[in-house]
C-alpha cells in the first residue's frame, strides 16, 4: 500500500485571518485552535476525510505523509536528493513528525503510522 496523506497545514502571520478566510470561501468549520477536517474526492473510495489546521507562523503550506519509520524515510529521502529539515521528534500525547525538503526544496512532513494510524507518543 502507498503512503496515504494523513494531514495538512496552512500557516500565515494572522491565522485568525485565514480562518476567517478559509471558513468563508470553503465553508470549512474551524475551531478555536485553528484545527479542521474536509472531505477528499476519490475515484476509488468513498467521501473520506483528510485532518488540518491553520496555524501562526510564516507563510506556508505543508502536508504530511504516513510512514511506518520516520528514521528510516529520511535516510532514503536524503540517498535520493532531499535533505533533513526536522529530524523525527514527538509530540507528547499527539503524534510522531519529521520533516524534510525535496530536491527542489519543497518541505514536507511525515508522520509515524501504527496499525493504520498515526503513532502517538
Amino acid at each position: 500500500m502507498s503512503a496515504p496523506l494523513v494531514f495538512f497545514d496552512i500557516a500565515g502571520p494572522d491565522n485568525q485571518v485565514l480562518n476567517e478566510f478559509y471558513s468563508t470561501i470553503f465553508e470549512w468549520k474551524i475551531g478555536q485552535d485553528g484545527s479542521f477536517s474536509t472531505t477528499v474526492a476519490s475515484s476509488t473510495v468513498s467521501p473520506t476525510t483528510l485532518m488540518g489546521t491553520i496555524r501562526k507562523d510564516p507563510s506556508e503550506k505543508v502536508f504530511y505523509i504516513g510512514v511506518k519509520d520516520i528514521a528510516s524515510k529520511l535516510a532514503e529521502v536524503v540517498e535520493k536528493g532531499g535533505s533533513i529539515d526536522q529530524p523525527r521528534f514527538e509530540v507528547p500525547g499527539v503524534v510522531v513528525l519529521g520533516l524534510f525538503k525535496d530536491p527542489a526544496g519543497n518541505r514536507v512532513g511525515l508522520v509515524e503510522m501504527e496499525n493504520g494510524k498515526a503513532k502517538t507518543p
